[in-house]
């Protein structure tokens, strides 16, 4: 009998040989007391109540799985959108962000605090924390505040202190690190929310347990409209890799369903202008964790680029990394150009404006080949208002 083969984290953060905590002494204490209580918090009645009423009345679950007539017609094949982008606050992001706020509340925090690329996850907190009363800080790359005023001024209605961070390259990976150093220096009322399946252990775990009700919507939604239970294919983008956490929690033990990861190769996967770290990286530890990363030859960590901020990473979820590792997912790539290409595609085929993250996952159409009678699920992980700037230079409009 083959051995099963284990895709989720052990009792150490471990998934195969990435993940862990590799941190200062000075953050032992904060992850220390979040890793003995978070399982227990969401596993309780309490937490599951709660979390499940407000995913249905307040974030507007379950997001429907929409059948895109004339995407299907064009590539041969039965399309399924998962819209995502129809959540309350437009992405995925919120997902977690309540279920985090949840967590914070009964552990007896007061402040949150947080990091965002895109500004969709610095929104879905700055929400979460007006629902719930909390203080609430977010820490922005300067260059992403830039190119994402909506967020910034949606956060700051919301009452969110939005705090620049200037250094390296002013991007995501800047913001994590300001958010770090916050939390190291105020350990006692504040619990930092992190945005993706990155980071120390228990993160990319949590953040995972919160996103799995994507797929555990797919799996029965797809039943209703087909004869399966399963999908062929779920297909979804990553940079830190949230949404395609969320997209194939359910599904890891299932080989019937193949699991396709889409990074962001910017300018083209040896431009120097990329964020494909699976394609490029090395083994390396970022943000108290061992994954494949971007990374020069003496270990300096590589400057990644993309044309959506939310995959402007040069890191990677050590779940991800792991099923590329053990190729239980596929990982492919998609350059700006292909997945502006793709917007405007689904924008002009289907009606639906798609996050230019997203468009990335949609890109992968044109790199695959299916069956006619084979279902395939994208995650449409957010909606395209947040990069209409974008789209307006860029198309001309």
């Amino acid at each position: 009998m083959t051995e099963k083969k284990n895709y989720h984290a052990d009792k150490n953060g471990m998934y195969g040989r990435f993940g862990g905590a590799y941190i200062p002494e000075m953050l032992y204490p904060n992850i220390e007391n979040l890793k003995s209580v978070y399982k227990d918090i969401i596993q309780s009645d309490a937490f599951q109540k709660q979390y499940k009423s407000l995913l249905k009345d307040y974030v507007g679950r379950p997001s429907p799985l929409y059948f895109a007539t004339r995407l299907s017609e064009k590539y041969g094949t039965n399309i399924y959108l998962k819209r995502e982008d129809l959540n309350h606050t437009g992405a995925h992001k919120i997902n977690n962000t309540v279920g985090q706020i949840l967590i914070a509340k009964h552990m007896g925090k007061k402040r949150i605090i947080a990091e965002t690329g895109a500004g969709q996850h610095g929104v879905a907190t700055a929400t979460a924390c007006a629902l719930m009363g909390m203080q609430c800080v977010v820490y922005m790359g300067e260059v992403d505040i830039q190119r994402q005023a909506p967020n910034v001024a949606r956060m700051k209605m919301l009452g969110a202190e939005v705090i620049a961070a200037t250094s390296g390259s002013r991007t995501l990976k800047d913001a994590t690190n300001e958010a770090l150093r916050d939390w190291i220096c105020n350990p006692e009322d504040t619990f930092y929310l992190i945005g993706s399946v990155v980071g120390p252990h228990p993160y990319p775990d949590m953040v995972a347990c919160l996103q799995a009700v994507i797929s555990e919507e797919i799996k029965q939604q797809i039943k209703e409209k087909t004869d399966k239970d399963y999908p062929d294919y779920v297909i979804a983008c990553v940079g830190g890799g949230s949404n395609a956490a969320g997209s194939f929690y359910h599904f890891l033990d299932d080989e019937r369903v193949k699991l396709v990861a889409v990074e962001a190769s910017g300018m083209g996967v040896d431009s120097g202008e990329t964020a494909a770290t699976i394609a490029l990286g090395d083994l390396g530890i970022i943000h108290g964790s061992l994954t494949y990363l971007m990374q020069s030859d003496d270990g300096q960590i590589t400057e990644p680029y993309s044309i959506s901020a939310g995959l402007d990473y040069p890191g990677i979820g050590p779940q991800h990394a792991h099923l590329f590792d053990t190729n239980r997912a596929q990982f492919l790539s998609a350059t700006d150009q292909e997945a502006l290409d793709a917007a405007l595609q689904l924008t002009q085929l289907e009606g639906i404006i798609p996050a230019l993250e997203s468009a990335h996952a949609l890109a992968a159409l044109d790199k695959m080949n299916f069956d006619k009678n084979e279902s395939v699920v994208i995650t449409l992980s957010g909606r395209g208002d947040k990069d209409m700037a974008t789209y307006m230079d860029r198309f001309g409009f």
